[in-house]
Formats: C-alpha cells, structure tokens, sequence
C-alpha cells in the first residue's frame, strides 16, 4: 500500500488537465452562413437536394428551376435542422413526454411546445379552437441566435415595405413563424437597415455649444452683431408697386435691435445700411451673419478696403465678417427669432395701411417696430413685483450710450449721480446696467433648451443624407464627409461634404 505522498517530494511534477468537447457542426447550416437573402438560400438547397436525388437515381435529371413545393419542403427541412442544434434537450423531454420537467425558467415553458407529424417543433398555445390556418395556431419556432432567424426577419421585413417592427412581428407570425425574443431582434435589424435608416432615422444632432465670447462680454452695444435680411414687402412709388426689404441688426450681448430698409439685396445697398448703422450706433468690430451674396460681397469689399489701409489706426476700426456655413440657420438663432418677433408686429402695423404703404411709412413702421422690441424685457426678474426695480430693457442701455468706442478710464459709484458733471452720472448708469445685465440675464443662458445630448462626431468618409425640406425623402442626396471642423470643446458642428455634383459646407445643431 502506497502511503501519502508529500509535497516536497524531488519525484512529485506539477500537471495541466484539460478538457475538450467537440461539437459537430451541421454543413448545411454552414453553407447557409454565407447567404443573406432568405429566397435565394432555400431556391440553394432545394436545388443541393435535388442533386444529391439525382445522383443517388431516386430522381432523374432536369434542369427545370426548383418548384414551390421543393421549396416548401426545404424550408421546413432547414427549420428542423435549425431545431435539432438550438432546442436538442428540449426535443428529447417532449419526445419521451417529459416536457413537464423543464425548468420553469425554460424558454419553451410557456409555449407549450410540441412536435407535429413531420416532427417540427410548435407553438401548442391557446388557439387550437380558432379557425386559423395550422401553421398559423401553431407557427414553428426558432431561436434568436440563428442565422435563419435573422434571414427571415430581414424577407419578411422587405415584404411589408420597410414598415416598423409591429408590421414585421405579425408578417412573421402570420407566416407560421415564432421566434423566441423576436421584438428584440426585429428592432436591432431596422436599426440597422439602410432603407430604414434613410427614410426614418431623424437628423444628426450635436449638444449645443458653448455661448461665444461676444455673447458673454460687455461691450458697447453693437460692437458685436448678427445681421439678416427680411421681407421682401410691396410699397408704392408713384403708380407702380416695388419691392422694399428689412435688414435686421442685432446686438450679440445687450440684445438690442437696429433696423435699416433696403431698397434691394444688393451689396451697395448693404453697405449703404451698414454705414447708417455705425454712423448712429457706433463702430462694429465683429458681424455674423449667413452666406448671401449681399453678404459676401460686402465681406470682399471690406477686404479689399482693408488692404488700401496703410494707418494701422484705420485698420483697427475695421468690421470683421464671421460666416455661418450653408443650411444652418440654428446658428444665427439669436438674430433669425427677431425677425419673427418683427414679423408679428408688422403684421398687425400693415393691417391697417393694405397697399397704402410709401417706402417713407414702410420705413417709419420699422423704426417702430425697432422701438416696440428694444422695450422688452430680457429676463422674467421683477415683472410682477410692483416695489421691485424696473425691468431690464436693451433700451437700458441704448439711451446711455457714450460715443466713445470703450468707456472712459475711472471707478464709478452713487455718489456720481449727485454730482454736477454728466458724463459720470451717465457712466454709472450704464454700469448699472451692465451690472444687472449679468446678474439677471447672462446667468440665465446657462442651460441648453434643446440639443442636451453628446452624440457621436461625424468623421472623415461617412456616408450622409442631406435633408431637403423642399423635396420627399426618398430624393434626399447622399453625400461624403470629406472634412470635419472641430469646435473649440472638440465636438464637429461643421463638415465639408461631397455629392455627385458638388463640394460645400454644411452645420448641424
């Protein structure tokens, strides 16, 4: 008798035991692995079947296409093979009629599963009584792992027309076929069809970015300004009609508004308002605004002014011209909904002079209009509290303003209201201004409204549709990501694309 071996011993080797167990993988399942339509597959088989018949001499040879009742039989033959890999202990408890013993968790438990008479696994349910067809109270079921499943799920899908998953389940059901976790499954394929995805799926949207710099900083008003045009609108010279247009100046930071008439969109006629403007506002240093030829041109002839420039103090009141990229109208959010705010008061100014209208009263109507907006109140602090101070209006700060670009040098408090000299009193007023402006207004701007969520930045060679809200979706383009421009935290607002006709830019939210 061999007694017990310590662990020291010099004769004693450590040892690996391993276990292996091989699984025997159906061919025709295999060669069904490669095939991604559902039809072509079974008409494949049928057709293997038919062969393998030929040459064993049970059928002679033809070179007719398979018929519909080969490709019944074949897909009933790949059902069961797909049964006898996925449910193997299931179908032999039901066979030796054990079925009661499976576990209470088992993924057959509350189908009541049976094998019918070509030994094809079923649905038992509850409908034995309705006057379905059989294969309809009793569809054959299907795990969700297979590659059959997902074959069926993509035919029947196409079959309703790309409808949604609700359509997708009953088609499936209604042609005899259960599949375990099938509402899952048929949800990740339309995530991931095409077809679905280019008429269903909604627009790439970005979290909305940081405020830039000209929103949060104080600066005399219109330092700062976004700018677009409006209209047109009908007035009357003489006897004929002719067509007037508004453009709208707005203040980045104070959120005041100028208006000015134009007679076209021509680039003089810009540049003529954008004169008016600084004559009476002040200088601009920076304008935003969308790519309009008007727009452009005037932006070349700035260029080309600042170019004759020697003096580099005459270069220093130079306007810089910032570009928002083609249909993205968000991006000049803060200008474009004043213009609906102008629309509104127009619309109840010019209802009570029809035609009657002169480019003079067209342009008085905009300087009201321009009035009305400047009094309203940039935050909800104080509305209702009767002993609170006054609301803060961009007319706050409007009616202040010093003529000098920046204010003067100095500290200043209340007691510069009781003094003689104005400028200080006036120069404490509009600190005040400022000071409220930041307590009341620009803490307000913290939150995101819409466009919370962090999506995944567009890259280099995506494939996009382009939305189009003038045509169906099925004629949107596709078009290349060809360049992506990053924002200062990282995140693509802005890509180049291609189509089949052109290169240009486009923004998203």
């Amino acid at each position: 008798m061999v007694g017990e071996v310590e662990e020291t011993d010099p004769e004693l080797r450590t040892g690996h035991a391993y276990t292996v167990q091989s699984k025997e993988v159906n061919p025709v399942l295999e060669r069904l692995k490669k095939f991604s339509d559902w039809s072509r597959a079974v008409k494949a088989i049928a057709r293997l079947k038919r062969c393998i018949k030929e040459f064993k001499g049970v059928q002679e040879r033809t070179n007719k296409t398979t018929d519909l009742e080969e490709r019944r039989d074949t897909e009933v033959f790949i059902i069961k093979l797909v049964q006898r890999e996925a449910f193997t202990e299931e179908i032999q408890k039901i066979r030796s009629q054990k079925v009661n013993s499976l576990h209470k968790h088992n993924r057959l438990k509350k189908l009541n599963a049976f094998l019918d008479n070509s030994d094809v696994l079923r649905v038992g349910g509850r409908l034995s009584q309705s006057a379905l067809h059989h294969h309809v109270k009793h569809p054959a079921i299907l795990p969700k792992e297979s590659h059959v499943s997902a074959l069926l799920i993509k035919h029947y899908h196409q079959r309703v027309h790309h409808q949604g998953r609700g359509m997708t389940v009953n088609e499936l059901r209604a042609n005899g076929i259960w599949i375990l976790g099938c509402r899952s499954m048929v949800s990740s394929h339309i995530y991931h069809c095409v077809k679905c995805r280019r008429y269903r799926k909604p627009t790439n949207v970005q979290q909305m970015a940081e405020l830039p710099e000209e929103r949060t900083k104080t600066a005399p008003p219109f330092t700062y300004c976004g700018v677009d045009c409006f209209g047109p609108f009908i007035v009357k010279e003489g006897r004929k009609e002719v067509k007037r247009y508004g453009l709208l100046f707005t203040c980045l930071c104070s959120r005041a508004v100028h208006i000015e008439t134009l007679d076209d969109l021509s680039t003089d006629a810009f540049m003529n308002a954008l004169r008016v403007l600084i004559a009476i506002r002040g200088p601009v240093r920076q304008l935003r605004c969308d790519q309009g030829t008007n727009f452009m041109g005037a932006k070349r002839e700035f260029l080309k002014l600042m170019k004759d420039m020697d003096q580099e103090p005459q270069r220093a009141i130079g306007c810089e011209f910032v570009m928002n990229v083609p249909s993205a109208s968000h991006m000049g959010g803060i200008w474009e909904r004043q213009i609906r705010t102008v629309r509104s008061i127009l619309t109840a100014m010019l209802d009570k002079f029809s035609n009657r209208l002169d480019t003079t009263s067209l342009r008085t109507l905009l300087y009201e209009t321009m009035a009305t907006i400047n009094s309203r109140p940039l935050s909800v602090e104080y509305l209702n509290d009767a002993l609170g101070p006054e609301p803060l209006t961009p007319n706050h700060i409007l009616t202040m303003k010093s003529s000098v670009i920046l204010p003067p040098p100095g500290q200043f408090c209340r007691e510069d209201l009781y003094l003689n000299k104005r400028w200080r009193r006036v120069q404490f007023l509009a600190n005040e201004f400022w000071q409220r402006w930041k307590r009341e207004y620009l803490l307000n701007l913290q939150q995101r409204q819409k466009w919370q969520k962090v999506s995944r930045n567009l890259h280099i060679n995506d494939i996009v549709i382009l939305q189009d809200d003038n045509a169906p979706r099925c004629k949107w383009k596709l078009a290349l990501v060809v360049e992506t421009l990053k924002s200062p935290d990282g995140k693509v607002r802005k890509v180049k694309l291609k189509t089949s006709e052109t290169t240009f830019d486009k923004g998203k939210p």
